[in-house]
């Protein structure tokens, strides 16, 4: 008797179960028509054999005709994302002068070396590395959405005028920092532009003379200590103090106090800096780097 009432609570187990499976289903589908307005969607993850880096590690639908979307920011160009990534990981040593250090950023983030960029990365805000869709760009922040940036801050002329085509569809721009301690954040790339940031420049405290990079969930993908004339110290404090309270401030942390980082999925094996040596074995979503604390 006591077999025959557990095989019934199995069989009732498993029949919610599956009715738990089908409700997720149908849930994701329609939360994908809401956003994308395709009718055809499935939920994947961009995939890399063990230990092999993942240049989009995060979650994308992929649409019918093989075109992949952002699950969480639909405005991401994420063919472009990826080559940003693979393009930061062939770069390892950015401890060079700041100039070297800056036109490196700009090339692996697909943007022009010219007059017209020159601002990227050169003060405490335009640190962002965007990389958004092609029928983002014209988005301006009209609902004043992103606060204490202007109702018309058009940048669609400048982004297709700066971008690297070989990259991939869409566009590349430094874009705004501010607002980015928030969770989630509320900085330019994740409203204006509803994309993720392929990368993030951050200085690190107390100095304020190393420099990380961190991906769009605020983990490690390189490292410098760049040699003279970085830009003010002042600038390089408040770059920090944007970021202070949010997900985007904890490697920068760590690093100050000595502690171990995550490595951003995309990172690869190779250091960032002579300061640091990896660690092997993961941690969830990333592996750690031991880190030196000669800040």
């Amino acid at each position: 008797h006591i077999s025959y009432v557990l095989q019934i609570v199995r069989g009732i187990c498993a029949s919610r179960m599956k009715r738990l499976v089908r409700c997720s289903r149908h849930y994701r589908a329609w939360n994908a028509q809401t956003w994308l307005g395709h009718g055809d969607h499935r939920l994947c993850f961009s995939s890399a054999a063990e230990g092999a880096p993942n240049d989009y590690p995060f979650p994308l639908f992929e649409v019918k005709d093989g075109v992949e979307v952002d699950l969480h920011y639909p405005g991401t160009a994420v063919q472009r994302l990826r080559t940003v990534m693979q393009r930061l990981r062939a770069i390892e040593n950015w401890n060079v002068p700041w100039p070297e250090v800056r036109r490196r950023l700009l090339f692996a983030g697909g943007l022009r070396d010219e007059p017209f960029t020159e601002h990227a990365f050169n003060d405490h805000n335009h640190c962002d590395l965007t990389t958004m869709a092609c029928d983002m760009m014209e988005h301006s922040n009209t609902d004043g959405a992103v606060t204490g940036i202007s109702r018309r801050n058009d940048l669609a002329a400048a982004i297709r005028r700066a971008s690297l085509p070989e990259l991939g569809a869409g566009g590349s721009w430094s874009t705004c920092t501010d607002g980015a301690h928030l969770i989630p954040p509320s900085d330019v790339a994740h409203v204006q532009f509803r994309s993720r940031v392929a990368f993030k420049l951050v200085w690190v405290p107390p100095h304020f003379d190393t420099f990380v990079l961190v991906d769009d969930e605020g983990r490690e993908l390189r490292r410098g200590r760049p040699a003279p004339q970085l830009p003010r110290g002042d600038l390089r404090r408040f770059n920090f103090e944007l970021v202070r309270g949010g997900k985007y401030a904890v490697a920068a942390e760590a690093i100050a106090s000595g502690k171990l980082t995550e490595l951003s999925p995309a990172a690869g094996t190779a250091s960032g800096s002579s300061s640091s040596s990896s660690i092997s074995g993961s941690s969830g979503s990333g592996a750690r780097r031991r880190t030196s604390n000669r800040n």
